[in-house]
């Protein structure tokens, strides 16, 4: 409440906060419904509405506002859209709060409806329900060429080897930047090469167990052997090493400052703690794993989700095009040389 007071002057919006916190929402997800609801309550201060009876114009102005505002990073914003205004999904973002703060109040009997649409989608059907108030776009996600991956391994060589292997586990086990930067030292298992994910760091609340390979695993060793200088204690898996906050735990915005340098340092821009899981699941389905096992191993409860992550190029898909038309073309060839047989076959018996 103290970062946004907007929010501490309407009670009904205090009680809808405490209620999700009082749920054991986690703090992130905690801080996101704040931060959009005190935007949109802003607003709202701003033009002299009331919130328990603004209407969809209202909320309205507050997407034109999301799509119109320059963003505070800048050009240091890693999306196509940088610039100007705020990306699809973060203005997606923005909306969930307002959306689930009107359907609270709907529920105390303080509203009859709730202005932000809620899309609905029923297979069979052009459209059900209730459209969104914004339609949600669906990019691929990006991920690296080859010579971009590796211009990359080449500045991650130079790096401290906590870095290294905290580069390889992202990979190896396509882990989120929380489950990353989460892992404590109980939930590793060397012995089978394996790392528990749990529940509490998902972002679905799904815990899984996930292997790491045999590299992966040397880097591992070098780094508790580094570790045990910094602290004995078990917890944390990864510490910091600054003069700062030496030995306490690394924090999401500390890793994502690290791959950020990588990043520039090796010309890939687009480059992020979130592209190596991109790039792990995309592999799984180059090597031929089913849909189930990689939405298992990467921790979705729903397959639809693992596709929008599986992601084969313009390369692969142009050499899947050839081999395709090679066969095609040499049973076309197989055939006419057939049907010529068969003709001089024919030719004979009727000279």
């Amino acid at each position: 409440m103290a970062k946004w007071p907007v929010l501490a002057r309407n009670d009904h919006a205090a009680t809808w906060l405490q209620a999700w916190e009082d749920l054991g929402r986690a703090p992130r997800t905690l801080d996101a419904y704040a931060r959009g609801l005190a935007e949109y309550l802003a607003l709202c201060e701003r033009e002299a509405v009331d919130p328990l009876s603004a209407g969809r114009p209202h909320v309205g102005m507050f997407v034109r506002e999301l799509t119109s505002r320059p963003h505070r990073c800048g050009a240091n914003v890693v999306s196509i859209e940088s610039g100007v205004g705020l990306a699809n999904a973060t203005i997606q973002q923005r909306l969930v709060p307002v959306r689930l703060f009107y359907d609270f109040l709907v529920e105390e009997g303080l509203r009859e409806s709730n202005p932000v649409g809620r899309g609905r989608y029923t297979p069979g059907r052009r459209a059900s329900g209730q459209r969104g108030l914004v339609p949600r776009f669906s990019k691929l996600p990006w991920i690296p060429t080859e010579q971009q991956w590796l211009d990359l391994l080449e500045v991650a060589r130079r790096e401290p080897v906590r870095n290294r292997v905290m580069l390889a586990l992202a990979y190896d086990a396509a882990l989120r930047r929380e489950e990353l930067c989460s892992l404590r030292t109980g939930d590793l298992d060397p012995a089978h090469r394996t790392v528990r994910v749990r529940a509490e760091t998902t972002k679905n609340r799904l815990e899984r167990v996930v292997p790491y390979s045999a590299p992966t695993g040397v880097l591992l060793a070098d780094y508790l052997a580094r570790r045990a200088a910094i602290s004995r204690a078990r917890g944390p898996l990864f510490l910091s090493e600054s003069r700062r906050n030496h030995g306490q735990p690394l924090s999401l915005w500390t890793w994502s400052k690290v791959v950020r340098r990588l990043a520039l340092t090796a010309g890939v821009e687009r480059f992020s703690t979130h592209t190596t899981r991109h790039l792990c699941l995309t592999d799984l389905a180059r090597m031929g794993w089913e849909v189930h096992a990689i939405a298992s191993f990467a921790g979705h409860r729903r397959t639809d989700t693992t596709l929008r992550y599986i992601h084969l190029s313009g390369r692969d898909l142009a050499e899947k095009l050839k081999s395709g038309m090679d066969h095609i073309h040499a049973w076309r060839v197989r055939m006419l040389a057939a049907a010529g047989t068969q003709n001089d076959a024919a030719g004979g018996v009727s000279r």
